[in-house]
């Protein structure tokens, strides 16, 4: 069997961070500093997590045999900081619903669709990992360098999201690294043809439903019609363009020799990692 080659940096560490949010504090309806479009893109994305992180942890633990000793510990680290995202995701959906948006048919349609890879080849549900989380590390990466992204929200649930963001970061090679270990003996073309088409339908569905994820979510507030359709849009595509501004990283998932890790961003992670010092935990040891 081919050994991959890994671009991921030696010096990583991945490290995880044990903290909890928002539990002795009521949450704004619209704490996105009183934004109602905001705020229900955060609480669309936020909606995904549980159910999705779970799947990522399965699909990544899938391929762990064999890995090599760093990756397999890269892997255990993967697992506990998403088992906590899982948990302080599932808090922050409570308090969603406490401050009164019914969640439940947007909780369903993720079930629905994570229903829909029971029994397909288990590679494919690591390549739709791959490309998911590629799309969390380049959604982190924008949280981070915009100053004014989370302008006027609440302290806590922008820790949070803080939080959640520097690890996703981290671990952005992970699912990648896992993959090139798993697929050591398909062709480059192979490899690039499959993760690309994977790519193109995760975009089409991932963003399809977190804009009819915002509109529902709207709809609650009493927004509704064409007036909501044009701020969601414009909050993707205009200002603050949360997708528009993903355009050229996502794109850069085609290219030949992509890796997440052709570009070093760990400096967005120690722009915030000292505030969550005391909450880091010991790194894995390979069995």
């Amino acid at each position: 069997m081919t050994t991959a080659v890994l671009k991921t940096p030696v010096d990583l560490t991945i490290t995880p961070r044990d903290r909890r949010f928002g539990r002795n504090s009521p949450q704004a309806r619209w704490w996105m500093g009183g934004d109602p479009i905001a705020t229900a893109f955060y609480n669309a994305l936020s909606i995904t997590f549980p159910k999705g992180e779970a799947f990522f942890i399965e699909s990544v633990k899938a391929f762990r045999n064999g890995a090599p000793e760093k990756l397999e510990r890269e892997i255990k680290a993967f697992i506990q900081q998403e088992v906590m995202h899982s948990r302080e995701h599932v808090s922050f959906n409570r308090r969603v619903a406490d401050a009164g948006y019914d969640l439940a048919g947007l909780e369903q349609q993720v079930a629905q669709s994570l229903e829909l890879t029971k029994g397909r080849p288990e590679i494919l549900n690591l390549c739709v990992t791959m490309a998911l989380e590629h799309y969390t590390a380049i959604l982190a990466a924008q949280f981070l360098k915009d100053a004014n992204a989370f302008k006027g929200a609440d302290q806590e649930q922008v820790d949070l999201w803080k939080w959640h963001a520097i690890e996703e970061i981290e671990h952005k090679g992970v699912a990648y690294d896992t993959w090139m270990h798993a697929t050591c003996d398909w062709t480059r073309f192979k490899r690039w043809k499959v993760k690309s088409i994977m790519m193109l339908l995760v975009t089409k569905n991932f963003w399809t439903n977190r804009y009819k994820g915002m509109l529902t979510l709207l709809e609650q507030d009493g927004i509704t019609g064409w007036s909501a359709k044009a701020r969601v849009l414009w909050f993707l595509f205009g200002t603050p363009g949360a997708l528009r501004r993903l355009t050229f990283a996502w794109a850069a998932y085609f290219l030949p020799g992509f890796h997440p890790w052709n570009h070093d961003d760990r400096s967005l992670i120690a722009t915030v990692d000292s505030a969550y010092e005391d909450a880091r935990m010991a790194a894995p040891i390979a069995a």
